[in-house]
């Protein structure tokens, strides 16, 4: 029983990784990036009135919701697991646990990118735009099957890295506070981290220091991925081409790390013109299209992201046994 005490940092992940995979996100309770969400808004909302609408101001207001935002996610779980410690170290396992849950969204992903593949499969082109709609951020009404497939396919393979690898880098390096301070960071990037007005200033800053904290998960999860790929009867050796060649073909130095594996181990073209809230922003194509991409790439890149995150995990147990 001492083990589980002073290994209470692993057991917490264990536990909650675990759990995320039976139960993915709970829909029975306020989730903290829920929360998350709402500081930033209310945060954004206040620091916009009291500050000029000037692109120093709007730089400078986005620098003090990061610090705040950061602080309070970061601080709020820290206390919390204080607190329970000093009830009982079990008690602080069992929450720590159910924080870690929290944390990771491997079953989620999955979940929400086989409902879109649920719907391509029925023929209902409708319903997997408006599946779709619900985990990418660009403009979904009039996208065929097979864009919507690779919009799916392309969010599973960035978010192995943004939902489940990153999370888990950051709670073996401080526990449940260093993955709600991710998961904050994560959240401000998602919500003001564009490059259109109103946020184009306010966003800089958000959208910068998500890079920083995604730099090394996002080129540890590639590596993870190639390695899945392997285990799983991939073309590893396209995926490594793809991957050297094409990963920094993404506005962001981190996106296209894993997109690009995973386009390499499928064999697809990904990424390419898109557009956000109206606009139509150009891209390049990640990969080679060595076949048609097809509706079952979905449930594949979602086997290939279960195996990168159990690649993952066996790391983590292994750096803090």
């Amino acid at each position: 029983m001492d083990f589980f005490i002073s290994h209470s940092g692993l057991c917490a992940i264990l536990v909650g990784f675990g759990m995320d995979l039976l139960w993915g996100d709970p829909r029975w309770i306020p989730h903290p990036v829920v929360l998350i969400g709402k500081l930033i808004s209310t945060l954004e909302r206040i620091l916009r009135r009291v500050l000029p609408a000037t692109k120093n101001g709007e730089r400078l207001a986005g620098g003090l919701l990061w610090l705040l935002t950061a602080a309070a996610s970061t601080a709020a779980p820290w206390l919390i697991l204080r607190l329970c410690a000093q009830v009982s170290p079990w008690l602080r396992l069992a929450v720590e646990s159910g924080m870690c849950w929290l944390i990771l969204a491997a079953k989620s992903l999955k979940t929400e990118s086989m409902r879109v593949y649920t719907a391509l499969e029925s023929g209902d082109i409708r319903a997997s735009r408006r599946a779709v709609s619900m985990i990418v951020g660009r403009d979904t009404a009039e996208l065929d099957g097979a864009a919507v497939t690779r919009a799916a396919v392309e969010t599973v393979a960035e978010n192995t890295s943004d939902g489940v690898i990153a999370p888990l880098f950051y709670l073996a390096l401080g526990g449940a506070p260093q993955g709600f301070l991710y998961k904050a960071v994560n959240t401000m990037d998602s919500m003001l981290g564009y490059v259109e007005e109103p946020y184009r200033h306010i966003g800089l800053v958000p959208a910068k220091l998500d890079d920083l904290f995604n730099f090394i998960p996002a080129r540890l999860s590639a590596l993870l991925m190639l390695a899945a790929g392997a285990l799983l009867g991939m073309d590893v050796k396209n995926g490594w081409r793809i991957f050297r060649r094409d990963r920094y073909s993404h506005a962001s130095p981190n996106s296209a790390q894993t997109e690009s594996v995973c386009a390499g181990l499928l064999g697809l073209r990904l990424a390419g013109d898109a557009s956000y809230h109206g606009q139509l922003h150009k891209k390049p194509f990640i990969g080679d299209p060595l076949r048609p991409i097809e509706h079952r790439d979905i449930p594949r890149a979602c086997r290939l992201m279960y195996g990168t995150a159990l690649l993952a995990l066996a790391a983590v147990a292994a750096v803090l046994r």
